[in-house]
């Protein structure tokens, strides 16, 4: 059975910061995670969009929202892992 998480942050995140983020990700120490993604403040200016698949993830510059937004979707996601490992 799969389940999401998702959480709205106004923290701002370096690229290079959500690529190892991302990366943790294909372990199973945040559960089996099927895919993330969502839109952040980078940390240099401007907004970021990620998506993430197991082994695989496109980080790119985009338009602006209100707010960031994170949804991680998986089997057995550890809720709390990810609040630390996204540090929101």
């Amino acid at each position: 059975m799969f389940t999401s998480w998702g959480v709205e942050t106004v923290k701002a995140f370096a690229e290079a910061e959500l690529a190892s983020i991302l990366e943790a990700l294909d372990g199973e120490d945040y559960g089996v995670i099927l895919r993330a993604k969502g839109i952040v403040p980078c940390a240099e200016g401007g907004w970021i969009h990620f998506d993430y698949t197991p082994g695989e993830m496109d980080i790119r510059k985009g338009g602006a929202d209100f707010t960031g937004r994170l949804c991680v979707i998986g089997s057995g996601i550890s809720e709390e892992g990810l609040k630390t490992l996204f540090g929101v």
